[in-house]
């Protein structure tokens, strides 16, 4: 399936009231598709698989920021940590070590979100707010040693329902949490800003509750075939 351009135009409009960006999550999708979109000026993509992600990074433009938006173990980290831009569901603190241990050997600093947990579903991953709380008390005691990663906001995925006030309260619940971190932990630093919530269905919500990041894929790209 070619590029939806019409959606992807229309997503974009629709970012700038909100001074929010599009996050393109190309996994699965072949480097042609994500050609057709980067020479339509999108500069951001997502990926959620380490190996794919490694090898279209090493065919496609160098000027691609890549994200990497899934469940990321700890022996994977050492084959993005050269070129990855932002890393979206730091679940753990034993995760953002081994960034910041990967990083530093690049001499790179790579920004990261801190996923929370806000989904009915226990299928997701993230963090409750006492263990976003404990990882971050722990990491302002060993700040100076974290040169290679910049705690740059926090990710969320909403419930997978219908019920369009259950996902309004749950990024509610992302805003509150971001601005007591923030106030608590951030309060003299800039790059501490984003909120990467809101996806193909529920992206307007998002928005409309503070998404600095939206992470859209099958309405540009049409649904994956995980079977290719």
């Amino acid at each position: 399936m070619a590029i939806n351009l019409t959606a992807y135009k229309q997503v974009l409009a629709e970012l700038v009231p909100y001074n929010a960006r599009l996050v393109a999550v190309s996994k699965t999708k072949p480097v042609e598709d994500i050609e057709e979109l980067y020479g339509q000026g999108q500069r951001i993509f997502g990926e959620n698989y380490v190996q794919e992600l490694v090898d279209k990074e090493g065919v496609l433009p160098h000027d691609i920021e890549w994200h990497f938006i899934g469940h990321l173990q700890t022996n994977k980290v050492k084959y993005i940590a050269p070129f990855v831009h932002t890393i979206h569901a730091v679940d753990s603190y034993k995760l953002l070590l081994e960034i910041n241990k990967q990083a530093l050997k690049h001499n790179r600093t790579v920004n990261c979100l801190l996923q929370l947990h806000i989904a009915a579903e226990e299928t997701k991953f993230g963090m409750d707010t006492t263990e976003l709380y404990t990882l971050l008390d722990t990491w302002q005691q060993e700040q100076p040693t974290f040169g290679g990663v910049r705690i740059a906001g926090l990710m969320a995925m909403a419930t997978n329902t219908d019920d369009q006030q259950q996902i309004r309260k749950e990024f509610q619940q992302v805003k509150t949490i971001f601005d007591t971190v923030k106030h608590k932990y951030f309060s003299e630093q800039d790059y501490f800003k984003e909120r990467s919530t809101g996806m193909s269905a529920d992206y307007h919500i998002a928005l409309e509750e503070g998404s600095t990041m939206i992470r859209i894929g099958s309405l540009l790209f049409g649904e994956r075939n995980y079977n290719k």
